[in-house]
């Protein structure tokens, strides 16, 4: 996932943000207490299995050790344990009596990052992805947190079989990062061969927000993300006489200059809209007009109604100005937009405050915070579109920055690495201390006991 928030929105909610580590201290649900104590008593061994996990990460669709790995764990706690769903995904099934059935979800797989935190366990994994180049391995995401965090819940939630009723899914998913893993999952059966959820929900580790800070935005969370090619033919020759040829570079520039006009005067202010063309390659020598020009971009919306404009604009566009500049019909720019595409995230509204209004019971007020949703993408949205009418879905961030890291921040005098930075190291013990017991609270509110 590449998520994150703008500078000046930061700051805006950095006076609100900072105040939750005095939230900390305050008293607690004595619920809560048991609760925290139990995942506390637990945090050792899980401690211990996040810096394996670091020291050992997969790339997408790779996720082979990893997902054996948990997957043993799991038929240890007495789950019904498939493997190999959606290529290397895995799906938990605990059932537990009659009542709705709840899917907690955890991506697996790291990223092709030379890792350089200088922790102890930092990982000296290489692996080849889909690129041929062989490159190093880093969990730059925090998915090692993701799981920890899951099998923590897990454990408690086996513990407290007699305070819930219902059926626990828990699934973990190969290649997020890719945005491919969810829908390869489904694709397999997920919603078929196996209970079909009532409610799914996921975490994700935060970089913009203190250790233990609980973030959410109900309805549009995460975008539409969209890598759109445009391959931009021309007439090349010498570039001292350019007459003679149809320069793509001029061609493609007009193009690049026009797409901006998508977002400024295309789409509503109030929509929020992105078209970054983030490779412009052509040509090879000084003297030589290439005849080919090749655009990447990257296209990012919420609603389908503002992706499909951004989309038919792109190729309108494209079409457009190489007529303006003379190129026949046969010669015109071909656009692709790749597929799958990660679809936007979206949490549905009234199950995410309900889930929000239990986390500040349980956690306090300032702790538990709704934030910005942001134009970063995830594929934990394929698990709502496969089933919008019967499925409630909900991701919700936990903030791993060290508390000194992020106190310094505020007063400029540092920079937070972002996720997918090689330097990116959160307070794991926060965040999977966190994350467990809000998972395995949510869990239990949503699956009370007969009589409960």
């Amino acid at each position: 996932m590449i998520a994150g928030i703008s500078s000046k929105r930061a700051r805006r909610f950095a006076s609100r943000v900072s105040l939750f580590a005095g939230a900390m201290m305050m008293a607690v649900p004595a619920q809560a207490d048991e609760l925290r104590d139990a995942v506390a008593a637990d945090m050792p061994g899980l401690m211990e299995l996040y810096r394996d996990l670091h020291a050992h990460p997969e790339l997408s669709f790779q996720e082979v050790k990893t997902a054996a790995k948990l997957a043993a764990r799991m038929r240890e706690l007495g789950f019904t344990v498939t493997e190999q769903v959606g290529r290397t995904g895995v799906v938990a099934v605990l059932e537990n009596g009659e009542g709705p059935t709840v899917m907690l979800r955890a991506d697996m797989d790291g990223l092709p990052v030379v890792e350089q935190t200088g922790l102890p366990f930092a990982s000296k994994e290489v692996a080849v992805p889909a690129s041929g180049v062989e490159t190093g391995v880093m969990h730059a995401c925090g998915h090692d947190t993701h799981m920890a965090a899951w099998y923590g819940a897990a454990m408690q939630l086996v513990e407290r079989r007699d305070s819930w009723s219902g059926t626990l899914v828990m699934i973990l998913q190969p290649a997020e990062e890719l945005g491919e893993g969810a829908l390869a999952m489904i694709e397999d059966g997920l919603y078929t061969r196996f209970p079909k959820p009532d409610y799914v929900i996921a975490f994700h580790d935060a970089a913009q927000f203190p250790a233990g800070m609980i973030g959410y935005s109900p309805g549009f969370a995460l975008a539409n993300v969209d890598s759109v090619d445009v391959v931009i033919p021309g007439v090349g020759g010498h570039g001292a006489y350019p007459h003679t040829t149809r320069d793509p570079i001029v061609l493609a520039s007009a193009i690049v200059m026009k797409l901006q006009t998508l977002v400024s005067r295309e789409s509503s202010p109030l929509e929020p809209a992105v078209v970054t063309v983030g490779s412009f390659h052509s040509g090879a020598k000084h003297n030589i007009i290439s005849d080919e020009a090749r655009l990447q971009l990257t296209v990012r919306s919420y609603t389908d109604e503002s992706r499909k404009l951004l989309l038919d604009g792109i190729a309108r566009i494209a079409r457009g100005e190489a007529i303006a500049a003379g190129m026949p019909e046969d010669r015109m720019p071909e656009v692709t937009v790749q597929e799958p595409y990660t679809p936007a995230t979206y949490n549905s509204p009234d199950f995410t405050e309900d889930v929000m209004a239990a986390f500040r019971e349980r956690f306090g007020q300032d702790r538990v915070q709704q934030v910005p949703s942001v134009m970063g993408g995830e594929d934990f949205s394929q698990y709502l579109r496969a089933d919008p009418e019967g499925v409630k879905s909900l991701i919700f961030w936990v903030g791993g920055v060290p508390q000194e890291q992020f106190d310094a921040a505020q007063r400029g005098e540092a920079t937070l690495p972002s996720l997918h930075s090689p330097f990116w190291a959160p307070d794991a013990e926060k965040v999977i201390a966190t994350a467990a017991e809000a998972l395995t609270a949510a869990t239990l509110d949503l699956m009370p006991a007969a009589g409960g």
